[in-house]
């Protein structure tokens, strides 16, 4: 078999993995459904209260779409090797002749399907109850929103399964509470112009806070940024690689202090 193919087969095993294990979880199907269309409906809702007008409403429902959209993706590419270290079987994982890459790319396809039929259920919602529609913006900026935000959820999904690498079970709780981080610094409902200046430097290092400029300048808004995408998109690969060179570093070092036997039976 050709090399190009074999990677191929090893992603697509991963990919089929986390696919099954998923749609087996009765609770991963509730969740998917349950708390996006609960964030999409509070938010909105509260939107209503307050009184805001159809521009601040948009601003506020594109950050609440993203981040549930994100968070989707982020934990499929978490669970990568959460799946593994819940049934101690973490040795078998890295027996196989597989790569680091062909783990987190499986994932990620997963995550990126599973993102999508949430952000389509999302708008659907928001179109629906609040007469917000996400897809205005146009095919390509709704791309490159969708695009950003998988990016950075490949990034954080990578850098929870490093910890995990690093400390074992005690970093499960980084697969969520890593996400509620971006959703203080990225600017999901306020522009990142209101933080503290030290706070808003940090919030320019997150890929997300570009997409979400860029996205909503199509619904009336005046950029933070000059040219968001062409930030958002180089700073979000340059994260990738660094995360996945985390993740290989974390892996030897299991490997020699015998985390990896420890997370295995």
């Amino acid at each position: 078999m050709s090399s190009w193919r074999a990677e191929l087969v090893a992603v697509w095993a991963f990919a089929l993995r986390n696919l099954q294990m998923a749609s087996r979880n009765v609770f991963l199907l509730f969740e998917l459904l349950f708390w996006p269309v609960v964030n999409v409906m509070s938010i909105g809702l509260l939107t209503r209260f307050l009184g805001l007008s159809g521009p601040e409403i948009s601003f506020v429902l594109i950050g609440t779409i993203a981040f549930n959209t994100l968070q989707v993706c982020q934990l499929d590419v978490a669970y990568a090797l959460l799946y593994d270290a819940w049934s101690k079987s973490m040795k078998h994982q890295f027996v196989a002749p597989i790569g680091v890459r062909h783990l987190t790319v499986g994932a990620w396809i997963v995550g990126m399907l599973r993102g999508v039929f949430v952000f389509l259920l999302q708008a659907a919602l928001a179109r629906w109850a609040f007469g917000f529609d996400p897809l205005d913006a146009g095919p390509l900026p709704l791309a490159a929103f969708l695009a950003g935000c998988f990016l950075t959820a490949w990034v954080i999904g990578v850098l929870v399964c490093a910890l995990v690498m690093l400390v074992g079970l005690r970093a499960e709780t980084a697969a969520w509470a890593s996400i509620n981080l971006v959703l203080l610094l990225a600017g999901i409902y306020y522009p990142i112009s209101v933080l503290p200046g030290p706070v808003a430097g940090v919030a320019a290092a997150i890929p997300l806070t570009y997409f979400l400029d860029a996205y909503r300048a199509h619904y009336g808004f005046a950029p933070e940024f000059s040219a968001p995408l062409a930030v958002g998109f180089p700073l979000a690969a340059g994260y990738v690689l660094v995360s996945h060179w985390a993740l290989v570093a974390a892996v030897r070092r299991a490997r020699r202090s015998g985390l990896l036997l420890k997370l295995s039976e």
